[in-house]
């Protein structure tokens, strides 16, 4: 079964997410902070009258925290019943990958690794890394360098 993915870039990792979670592709829009939340959550946005939260994808997979600018983008995804924005460096291609191409991510007794990817594919010579958007708003998941 074939299905299509929206790949993008944080840094030179490439990753994607199943098309049909994708609801818009925004400009950066700096953010209003808010007290108290997670470090990997950089605060929300008016999304036309709707509160959207925007948290920093980078930081939530342990990579880092990413310093935005006008060359960075917002993906809107649906999670679960909620809107919430990803920051991304760049986002490449909308690509259509065969579900028996996705391979599960190689178990390195990193749980958190484990539960923010669905699996791997490869795609024009590189491998990217699909990723599990219900997992990634859990609060219960560490971040991948937390957990390590």
């Amino acid at each position: 079964m074939s299905r299509q993915l929206i790949t993008f870039q944080l840094g030179e990792q490439f990753l994607g997410v199943d098309i049909m979670a994708i609801r818009e592709i925004r400009a950066w829009t700096p953010t209003t902070i808010l007290p108290h939340a997670a470090p990997h959550v950089r605060g929300v946005v008016n999304l036309r009258g709707t509160v959207l939260p925007v948290l920093d994808l980078s930081a939530r997979l342990g990579w880092g925290l990413t310093d935005p600018t006008g060359r960075h983008v917002i993906i809107v995804v649906q999670i679960a019943d909620q809107l919430q924005g990803l920051i991304v460096d760049a986002v490449n291609d909308i690509v259509s990958i065969d579900e028996a191409e996705l391979q599960p991510a190689p178990t390195l007794g990193n749980e958190a690794a484990d539960s923010f990817l669905e699996g791997l594919v490869p795609v024009d010579g590189r491998m990217v890394m699909v990723l599990h958007l219900d997992r990634l708003a859990e609060s219960g998941v560490e971040p991948i360098a937390e957990a390590a």
